[in-house]
């Protein structure tokens, strides 16, 4: 079979206050991939502002816009410009008092393809997300690009089977998370490293189970007044689940690798896992728990 190959980008950066500081540092990012050679690149969650929800603060929601709106034009025309897809994490204002966490994105040609509405939203200390964002409605999604067919997931969702395989079953090629996830600063060292490996280890199965590639892109650097290091490490795996590149925990970073989507067939017909699934018996996972009788 002949090789698809396809250039992928990541964006890992750090934020500001600044709404126009942080698209502008994230249009020279994708400036910068795009002379790497990228042909799809993605941004981290909510990259046009600080990682807002930590607080339940109603002026945040003025950092909420349309989507298509002011961020998904001005990237429409990079992306036309360069000839690169462009997947943006944007705070979405559907309309009045209801708001969702989404990610657009935009085709080689400038083209709004669409929107993904973050379907599970977290609720715990420093991620209070259900104060800002209504679950998606829109279901799980894949977009047709010039370059690839993409799943967009985001953040919380990365840890869901379900939600990786389903957007797998639709078609998907590579597995996008867009993510802003850290460690309290007060937290040791050990577990720090044990989260870190955790939110690595759910995203490689999901490589693994669906034969596909996942990519999936974190911010980095201090927010919540210092109390929360954003801990990067951005990554690529194949459908085998191997690291093909990670970035640092610390810096920002503009990494463009060329992965084979190819593969997947040989992935998928040498560990046959679609093949063998028996969904004549999945019918339980519809269900909260599972109670005895």
């Amino acid at each position: 079979m002949a090789s698809k190959l396809v250039k992928i980008g990541t964006v890992q950066m750090s934020c500001t206050n600044n709404k126009e500081e942080n698209l502008h540092k994230a249009i020279t990012g994708i400036r910068e991939a795009a002379k790497k050679g990228a042909q799809i690149v993605c941004l981290q969650e909510l990259f046009t502002s600080l990682y807002f929800c930590d607080l339940e603060d109603y002026e945040n929601f003025k950092l909420a816009e349309a989507i298509p709106g002011p961020s998904t034009d001005a990237l429409s025309a990079v992306a036309k410009e360069l000839g690169v897809v462009i997947i943006a994490s944007l705070f979405e204002k559907r309309t009045q008092g209801i708001y969702h966490n989404t990610t657009a994105v935009l085709d080689a040609d400038g083209a709004y393809l669409g929107k993904y509405r973050k379907m599970h939203i977290p609720d715990d200390p420093s991620y209070y997300e259900k104060f800002y964002f209504t679950p998606g409605d829109l279901g799980y999604k894949v977009f047709k690009t010039k370059f690839a067919t993409i799943g967009v997931l985001i953040c919380w969702d990365q840890w869901y089977p379900e939600a990786a395989r389903i957007t797998s079953l639709m078609g998907a090629e590579v597995l996008f998370y867009p993510t802003a996830i850290g460690w309290a600063t007060s937290q040791d060292e050990a577990t720090n490293t044990e989260q870190y490996n955790a939110w690595q280890t759910i995203q490689r199965s999901h490589a693994v189970a669906n034969g596909i590639h996942v990519v999936s892109v974190n911010r980095v650097g201090f927010e919540q007044e210092g109390r929360m290091k954003f801990w990067g490490g951005s990554f690529i795996a194949n459908p085998f689940g191997s690291i093909l590149y990670k970035a640092s925990h610390d810096q920002e970073e503009i990494h463009v690798l060329e992965v084979d989507l190819n593969k997947t067939d040989s992935y998928r017909t040498h560990w046959p896992f679609l093949r063998d699934r028996r969904i004549d018996s999945y019918q339980p996972i519809t269900r909260r728990f599972i109670d005895e009788d």
